[in-house]
């Protein structure tokens, strides 16, 4: 794909900061509802790793024909794994954090899962604050992970590196995922890098609203991860 001018993607960083970062928050059903989502304990497999995501749209699987389409149903089916996914589109660090209900954070959800392995796909929405809010994303990048970690000593963690959905980048795409490296080695966790490049220049892998995968780009994604995954030893 031949990358478009910088105004395009000025244009194009407003309109996802609208469509993500807007009324769609009211998807989070939150941690009192997670037993009618579908918890491993209503819906899984006996005995099986309880896999828990922490992530936004990218990881909810909008822009999917199905729930079972986006990537961590995919990967969890493959292995067996009790998927727990309470990601929330529009969601960052610091974005629409206002928007929750009372009582309501995503960070509390996937602790009270009490999950085998964590991943965390966190920060794209951020870009759209990004200069003016660096520090409270740098701040709360720190925050939640340190939390992650201290109530989840056990579990094994994987910080993916945000997702993007253009071919032009930001550079506050690089600033956010070079502190999300640096949280996921602070904490012990395991990194995996180059994530949002994983469906740059395929203008087919995107759903009609031009701002998420569809389901192509969403088993591009499964794929990818798998990969990662299989080089981990899961």
């Amino acid at each position: 794909m031949t990358l478009r001018r910088p105004t395009i993607l000025i244009v194009a960083l407003v309109a996802l900061a609208v469509v993500i970062g807007g009324a769609v928050v009211h998807a989070y059903l939150g941690p009192r509802a997670a037993s009618e989502a579908g918890s491993p304990a209503d819906t899984g497999i006996p005995g099986a790793p309880v896999v828990a995501f922490y992530g936004d749209s990218y990881t909810l699987g909008t822009g999917a024909s199905d729930p079972s389409k986006r990537w961590s149903s995919i990967i969890a089916a493959e292995r067996g794994w009790n998927e727990f996914n309470p990601s929330v589109n529009g969601l960052g660090f610091v974005n629409n954090r206002d928007r929750l209900s009372a009582g309501d954070d995503l960070v509390d959800a996937v602790i009270a899962s009490e999950p085998d392995i964590l991943f965390v796909t966190m920060g794209l929405n951020d870009n759209f604050s990004m200069p003016a809010r660096s520090d409270e994303v740098h701040a709360a990048i720190v925050a939640d992970f340190a939390k992650l970690r201290r109530a989840l000593p056990e579990t094994r963690i994987i910080v993916v590196e945000p997702f993007w959905y253009t071919d032009e980048r930001p550079q506050s795409l690089t600033t956010i995922s070079e502190w999300v490296a640096a949280e996921a080695r602070a904490i012990g966790a395991e990194s995996i890098e180059g994530a949002s490049h994983w469906i740059e220049g395929h203008p087919e892998w995107m759903a009609d609203d031009g701002l998420h995968p569809n389901d192509e780009g969403y088993a591009e994604m499964a794929r990818r991860m798998d990969e990662e995954l299989d080089r981990r030893g899961l």
